[in-house]
């Protein structure tokens, strides 16, 4: 039930009561106009030649050559006739999409024709998601093509939080719009997506499909997007909405078995002759057939060839002592030997093609485990086989990729112990030779087997993916309780500005180790299914360590980040609200939503102000009183509950004049002086949209009834319609003679009802904008205007 809603005209923002939400934080812009480009968020492990990808291959000269050259046509528009602004490069698992992505990157980057590439990884922080997608793009965009810079800094200046605006918004403001704005010819230019699939959320995916086939309507530049990805569904669904004519499918695993065979065959030939020259193998080491076994049991899967290449490299002088595990891979050991489990019963299958191809990944993943077991003596074997199960599963569960470092820290363990477990898994783990960087797994497909139960039932280790999550939440809160601290930082002054502070310097305090779980342990809690409850561990955590955990939050320049997860743990009490736990998250949850701007401008304000500020029954400040720092003696007397105000919207420039909720409840759009309309997300306060158009002040805003667009009058005279998901113009609807004072739409949607100064009401057609009735009879200004619930009648005061 909301209870106020309040209009600020001193400070610009107006305040919803009762909108469960997080803030996200906005860029800022103190800098020179030629600075802004730096200031927009950008992936940095994103591009093809990231630091990070700098050693994935490209295919091998001879391999692919039908399907490449057709993706060259295709981009370098040999066809004229050919408008196909999307290519998309479709297939299972570990055929080959990344290399051949990689490939053409690096092909139209030499041409000085890569417009951007974006390589997205599941757990893999910024690549995991889709929040720095359209602003990378963009900034690779500007490098590619300098022209662009001007464009793309003129929208940052007219909309400084845009990168925390719609993905829509993002995309037509920082790449559509400026591309539009180019006034020479150029030549194509190509944008490279791979692995769309592994970007959380299946509406954020679609979306991106749909905003990227707009690049059909550019004109000045011919933008061609290729992207990859399994044939997931929501991929899938988004593709059937692009129609044929704009763009084109290829299905790498439809490819006929002859030519991958052949394509694999080239590249184990040429693997293994480049690991006998560097190991000083014999010429004769490989017999006639080995190469045509390895291409048979690879099942046309590049992953499985690469996979099994890396690990008899890994064997360096003892290389030629691997190929024959590879080979044997489906023969189960006995579990005391390796890691299999006693009740395997897997048959050897060399000879039967209807083999499925995951079944030999899966055997070779074994293999590769069993052998790095198989070097410890064996009463030690069982010992090491946990270790080494309780290491690669956290890696498989992680939720943003962190170094072997950082994970000694949150297991708990030694070093010596983390080289030893990984020393041998090269084959499916990059790990870097400089410890503080993040390792990472070779192949996605390592960590579908893993989870996967029936896939991974031959393990002698019990993989489990809900309580290996509880056991990493357990360690991440440990790891907070003993590091987090009141002024962590050791600033020791309460009103210490976090501007002042670099990010390098803060690291020195809240090692990445901590910053992971600070982030995610709620994220663990959540995937591990666990049900919490009064005075457990995390309950104790939180009322130990809450305010140091949102201090942290401060210095980390998150605060977003930390409301988001307190509103996610609250969310796991919403069937039971009675609890002293639900209590305490709740108020928590009211601490920082009102406290948010506080604690993201001087982060020990939390000990002072804050909890000086809060209700005398606040949960909070009962039990963190004793933080208030000692020198402060005369505190002054708060409210005694909190009131209704959970927060409060900033963004516009000028007063805000009219609010609405979206019928599901989602979205507020706010109407103000400052000429624009805002769309705001309900649950957590972040801006979705700035709809600009008019040239005097809104004084009224509506959604129609199915909530997909917005109606705005202004002192401009008209009315203008919106589409609330793209936030793009729709209609203006010209007529009156002065002022728009009122809008409303009518029940089923099909007409819009304005007021206005002029004296009269007008009614349009929502469709196509047409004046229908012009109800005249007032002798004033009218003030506002309703339909009735079966819009048959219009009222108007």
């Amino acid at each position: 039930m909301v209870s106020a809603i309040s209009f600020g005209g001193v400070n610009s923002g107006f305040q919803a009561g009762n909108v469960n939400g997080s803030v996200h934080a906005e860029v800022h812009h103190h800098a020179a106009p030629e600075d802004s480009l730096r200031l927009l968020p950008f992936a940095t492990q994103a591009p093809f030649n990231s630091y990070n990808r700098q050693h994935e291959p490209a295919c091998l000269l001879g391999t692919r050559v039908d399907l490449l050259q057709d993706i060259y046509d295709w981009v370098d528009g040999k066809d004229e006739q050919d408008e196909r602004c999307i290519f998309w490069l479709n297939g299972l698992a570990g055929t080959g999409k990344s290399t051949i992505s990689r490939t053409v990157a690096r092909r139209y980057n030499e041409q000085k024709r890569l417009g951007a590439s974006f390589f997205f990884s599941k757990g893999g922080g910024d690549v995991s998601h889709a929040g720095k997608f359209f602003t990378s793009l963009a900034l690779q965009l500007a490098k590619t093509i300098p022209s662009l810079q001007k464009h793309i800094y003129d929208a940052i200046a007219k909309q400084r939080n845009i990168a925390n605006l719609s993905l829509s918004d993002q995309w037509r403001q920082l790449v559509l719009d400026p591309l539009s704005r180019l006034e020479t010819p150029h030549q194509s230019y190509i944008v490279v997506v791979d692995a769309l699939d592994e970007c959380e959320g299946d509406n954020d995916i679609r979306k991106i499909l749909e905003l990227l086939a707009e690049a059909r309507s550019l004109k000045a530049v011919r933008l061609r997007v290729f992207l990859t990805s399994r044939p997931e569904i929501p991929i899938r669904y988004g593709m059937h909405n692009i129609p044929q004519a704009e763009r084109q499918d290829f299905v790498l695993h439809d490819v006929l078995s002859p030519i991958v065979d052949h394509d694999i065959r080239l590249f184990l030939q040429d693997e293994l002759k480049r690991i006998a020259e560097d190991h000083h193998l014999s010429a004769c080491w490989l017999g006639e057939d080995v190469v045509e076994h390895l291409v048979q049991r690879a099942s046309g899967l590049f992953i499985w060839a690469a996979t099994a290449c890396r690990f008899i490299e890994e064997g360096r002088a003892f290389a030629a002592d691997r190929l024959p595990i590879v080979l044997r891979a489906d023969s189960v050991q006995d579990s005391t030997d390796g890691f299999a489990s006693d009740d395997s019963t897997t048959d050897s299958n060399d000879s039967n093609p209807a083999v499925a191809p995951d079944q030999h990944l899966d055997e070779l993943y074994i293999a590769i485990l069993q052998n790095s077991v198989r070097k410890h003596k064996k009463p030690e074997r069982k010992k090491w086989r946990k270790q080494l199960g309780t290491i690669i599963v956290t890696i498989a569960i992680l939720s943003s990729p962190i170094s072997t470092q950082s994970l000694r820290k949150l297991l708990d363990t030694t070093q010596d112990q983390i080289d030893q477990a990984l020393n041998d898994l090269h084959a499916i783990l990059n790990i870097p030779k400089d410890k503080a960087l993040p390792l990472r797994l070779h192949h996605p497909s390592f960590r579908d087997f893993l989870l996967d139960r029936k896939r991974s039932k031959d393990l002698h280790f019990a993989v489990d993916g809900t309580r290996s999550h509880q056991d990493l939440a357990t360690k991440c809160i440990q790891l907070m309780s003993k590091c987090l601290k009141q002024d962590i930082c050791a600033v020791s002054r309460p009103g210490a500005p976090r501007a002042d502070y670099k990010s390098t310097g803060i690291e020195q305090f809240l090692p990445p180790w901590v910053q992971y779980a600070c982030h995610y342990w709620i994220q663990h809690i959540e995937k591990s299914g666990i049900q919490l409850q009064n005075n457990d561990q995390v309950h104790e955590f939180l009322q130990e360590h809450l305010l140091h955990w949102f201090e942290a939050f401060g210095w980390m320049g998150n605060v977003s980040g930390g409301i988001r997860a307190i509103i996610s743990l609250e969310g796991l009490y919403l069937a039971d609200r009675s609890t002293e736990l639900h209590k305490f998250i709740h108020d928590a949850k009211r601490f920082v939503l009102y406290n948010r701007s506080l604690i993201e401008q001087a982060p020990l304000q939390l000990y002072c102000s804050a909890l000086l500020f809060a209700p005398e029954k606040s949960i909070v400040r009962r039990q963190f009183e004793k933080c208030i720092p000692p020198w402060i003696q005369m505190k002054t007397k708060a409210q005694e509950s909190w009131n209704a105000t959970l927060q409060t919207l900033e963004g516009h420039s000028d007063e805000v004049t009219s609010v609405a909720f979206s019928p599901d409840g989602k979205r507020v759009a706010s109407g103000s002086y400052d000429e624009t309309v805002r769309l705001w997300d309900a649950a957590t306060g972040a801006a979705l949209q700035t709809l600009e158009g008019h040239s005097s002040a809104v004084s009224s805003v509506a959604f129609s009834p199915d909530g997909k667009r917005v109606a705005s009058g202004s002192v401009d005279t008209t009315v203008r319609l919106w589409d609330a998901a793209t936030g793009a113009a729709l209609q203006t609807l010209e007529g009156h003679s002065s002022a728009v004072s009122s809008v409303a739409f009518s029940p089923d949607g099909k007409r819009v009802a304005s007021g206005s100064v002029d004296t009269t009401v007008r009614l349009w057609d929502a469709a196509t904008g047409a004046a229908l009735q012009t109800l005249e009879g007032h002798s004033a200004s009218l003030t506002s205007v309703a339909f009735s619930p079966d819009g048959k009648r219009v009222a108007s005061g």
